[in-house]
């Protein structure tokens, strides 16, 4: 029951962030960025634009901290390499670990497809140049990566203690990467939504299909 409910809301959160999606590109609509660039829900995202302002600094900061999910990314495929190597096939890798490859393979795809796709664009130029900003590449990666790791690494590490303080952390780190993103002002606020929504429901997914395969 409570695996059918976790489906249900993982499916509901990718369905809103569809729509949300849809609503960004096309509801008020106007060129409120920089170098005349179209944006969704201007009103909206042009006041609490104004609120937050821009810190640079803030940006350096969190892009800098968005290495920390890749290492924690190329660390488990490393894990996988060697074990694939060791054990001369793929299939014997563990599962939770295959299961974790496809899932970054899928936020690979998100990210190329809105790299591709462009909703709308930075409230700020970044080296002079308009960057697309929907969702939040740094949210996604934030909120996708970490929480999936910290499930597997809470399988690997023994003791309920040394669990609850990667758990901890990890949330703590989400939360510092979000919020400094949103206030460094170089994401318009509908795209930490959109980030959000994409992230929760991808890892909740991941979650439900991660504790199926320890079953198995």
């Amino acid at each position: 029951m409570k695996k059918r409910r976790m489906l249900y809301v993982a499916a509901g959160l990718l369905a809103g962030f569809i729509l949300w999606t849809v609503l960004v590109r096309f509801v008020d609509v106007r060129a409120i960025g920089p170098r005349g660039s179209y944006v969704g829900f201007s009103a909206l995202n042009g006041y609490i634009h104004h609120l937050t302002g821009v810190n640079m600094a803030l940006y350096t900061v969190t892009d800098w901290l968005g290495t920390i999910p890749l290492c924690f990314a190329l660390g488990f495929s490393v894990l996988g390499l060697c074990q694939w190597i060791k054990r001369k096939s793929i299939l014997k890798v563990d599962r939770g670990i295959l299961a974790l490859g496809g899932f970054l393979a899928a936020v690979a795809v998100v990210y190329i497809f809105f790299e591709i796709f462009i909703v709308n664009y930075r409230p700020v130029l970044i080296n002079g140049y308009l960057e697309a900003s929907y969702p939040s590449s740094t949210t996604m990666l934030s909120m996708c990566v970490m929480p999936a790791c910290a499930i597997l690494l809470c399988f690997y590490i023994k003791g309920k203690t040394k669990r609850k303080c990667v758990c901890i952390s990890v949330a703590l780190f989400v939360a510092f990467m979000v919020l400094g993103r949103f206030l460094s002002g170089v994401h318009w606020f509908s795209d930490i939504i959109g980030g959000a929504l994409i992230s929760t429901g991808l890892v909740m997914l991941f979650y439900v299909i991660y504790n199926e395969l320890k079953k198995s």
